[in-house]
């Protein structure tokens, strides 16, 4: 049986693999043959000899650069980007129970979120593309979320990072198009349990949302409003990774798709 997606050999950085849909990610990838570079604040679980790991701060461009440096005087080339780092923290534009409270939105949440979820995201793909320029082919797939699309309640701030990512990806489309170097998002909608709700993290949410942290983990199996009726699967997304970073995606460039099962406003 042939390699359909023919990706084997390719050389990739993921960003944030070490958990959730980035582990995803990196998995599907060593499975398909790709060497795969991880830059995280903290190693992953897993261990391979086509895994390397560099620890990075993606929203430090001394950091950014520097390892990107690293990896072409390792691997030669930087075939494909992954940027999938990102962090989410809930909170309220406005809480009149308790105004400038723990869970309304502060300056320094605010500016947290934008440096790694956007301007983190900036400095990985202005590096990385620095590289594709001289051979004048590559992919760069942003991780962006259909909370960017369709706005979230009590995650305000984390939704706009995301709608700016998809600007980014459709700007920067047009730009390296030219170079020979595609530029896609994927925005995924509810997904299964990916290990980063944390209790803190359901506690701000639940808050936000008016309801208690036990209803809402039971929302969180609640499909009705999902075409498909369930949650999607982390590795979906990762084989949307993979089929964007092969030649049979080589027509596409400048589209976020939403892997949500169906799910919109309507």
């Amino acid at each position: 049986m042939s390699d359909w997606l023919n990706v084997s050999g390719k050389k990739v950085i993921v960003t944030g693999g070490s958990s959730g849909i980035g582990a995803s990610i990196i998995d599907e990838l060593l499975e398909q043959g790709v060497v795969v570079v991880n830059f995280d604040l903290q190693p992953g679980k897993v261990e391979h000899d086509r895994l390397y790991y560099f620890q990075t701060d993606i929203s430090d461009r001394k950091q950014v650069e520097k390892n990107v440096a690293a990896v072409i005087e390792k691997l030669g080339k930087i075939d494909g980007l992954v940027n999938n780092a990102g962090i989410n923290v809930p909170g309220l534009l406005v809480d009149e129970a308790d105004p400038h409270g723990k869970f309304e939105l502060s300056d320094s949440i605010f500016d947290k979120m934008i440096a790694i979820n956007q301007k983190g995201l900036f400095l990985m793909t202005q590096a990385v593309a620095r590289t594709m320029l001289k051979t004048h082919e590559g992919v760069i797939i942003n991780m962006s979320s259909e909370s960017g699309l369709e706005g979230s309640e009590g995650q305000s701030p984390y939704a706009a990072t995301k709608a700016a990512v998809n600007s980014f990806t459709r700007s920067w489309s047009k730009e390296l198009g030219k170079q020979g170097i595609r530029v896609v998002g994927i925005a995924p909608g509810i997904m299964e349990e990916t290990g980063l709700r944390t209790e803190a993290y359901e506690t701000a949410l639940a808050y936000t949302r008016g309801i208690t942290v036990e209803e809402l983990r039971k929302n969180y199996d609640k499909t009705t409003t999902i075409p498909l009726g369930r949650s999607g699967k982390l590795s979906e997304v990762a084989d949307l990774v993979c089929y964007y970073l092969s030649d049979r995606s080589s027509y596409i460039t400048g589209v976020t798709t939403n892997v949500a099962g169906g799910k919109t406003r309507g």
